[in-house]
């Protein structure tokens, strides 16, 4: 029982900032012109993925994290601890901060707090992210935020495909027009915005800033969280590994030909960025551009084939 990959049924949010990359580059039917997320692998009551092939087909993966716990190495945590997602920044996203599982579960109902990491799969020549900030002190800080002085509090960094950036709970930090990413998070929709432009939603109405939680939860004064990117060469591919942390690993696998894996975590999160092949263990699994999948614990040696980019993480 699930010695299969578990492929999961993206759910599609739309955004005020989104645009149609998620369709144009990876072929989605996307619900509109301002979809702005892919929820890929997701349990989060907000945007729930489904399972769409096998024994688990049409079962939700808060159902599977529920009932099927084996399937996860029998992890002890009460809710599914990852969740997948891609975004397009058509526009620029609201400046905004996480908290901590302390203080989310203190002020948001028992949520988790929000650690995550960005991969840049596409962006405009010259993009930026805002990630960081100058203020010394939160005095600074505070008074800089209420004197609407952003350009000397936000710090803004160049990008370009490939990049990988870390963003710890408590980091201010926005993506910026043009941009495509892969994001890999804490299971938490709990977001506190400190800046949106002025700008107005759909109904002229402009949206909810979280000034005073956002002065609570942001550490001051920035700090950059350590580079220590791996990256390891072996006959037909490339196995770069971002980041290890208490919330989970990233790495990105680039296989040209055949190479070998094993799966030994209590589960592995998968998304295809680009090109196809396929995964051959007793049978054959065809992935292509877009695909998202688990593999259960159990699943054990296997073969990746064809031309492919793939990003995997756990915890």
């Amino acid at each position: 029982m699930g010695l299969e990959p578990l492929f999961l049924q993206p759910v599609f949010q739309e955004r005020i900032w989104g645009g149609t990359k998620l369709r144009d580059k990876f072929g989605y039917n996307i619900p509109s012109e301002r979809t702005g997320e892919c929820w890929a692998i997701s349990a989060h009551p907000n945007g729930e993925s489904k399972v769409m092939n096998g024994e688990f087909k049409g079962k939700t993966l808060s159902e599977l994290w529920e009932h099927q716990r084996e399937l996860f190495g029998n992890h002890s945590s009460d809710v599914f601890p990852l969740l997948t997602k891609m975004l397009d920044a058509s526009q620029n996203l609201s400046v905004q901060v996480h908290p901590d599982d302390h203080y989310a579960y203190e002020h948001e109902n028992g949520e988790l707090g929000k650690t995550e990491c960005w991969y840049i799969i596409d962006c405009n020549e010259g993009a930026e992210i805002i990630i960081g900030h100058h203020a010394q002190s939160r005095e600074q800080f505070e008074q800089m935020i209420n004197e609407g002085l952003w350009n000397k509090l936000l710090r803004r960094i160049k990008i370009k495909p490939g990049d990988f950036f870390y963003v710890p709970s408590g980091t201010i930090h926005a993506l910026c027009e043009g941009t495509l990413v892969l994001e890999t998070q804490q299971s938490s929709d709990t977001t506190y915005r400190v800046y949106d432009y002025d700008r107005k939603d759909y109904l002229g109405r402009k949206r909810e800033l979280h000034i005073d939680k956002a002065i609570d939860v942001t550490s001051v004064p920035h700090k950059d969280s350590p580079n220590s990117i791996e990256r390891t060469e072996f006959p037909n591919g490339t196995l770069t590994t971002f980041v290890k942390s208490n919330y989970f690993s990233v790495h990105k696998l680039e296989v040209n030909g055949d190479i070998a894996y094993e799966q030994t975590k209590p589960f592995l999160l998968v998304s295809v960025i680009r090109g196809k092949g396929c995964i051959r263990k007793e049978k054959r699994y065809n992935i292509v551009k877009g695909d998202h999948f688990l593999l259960p614990e159990g699943f054990g040696k296997f073969q990746i084939e064809g031309e492919v980019e793939i990003i995997i993480s756990h915890i």
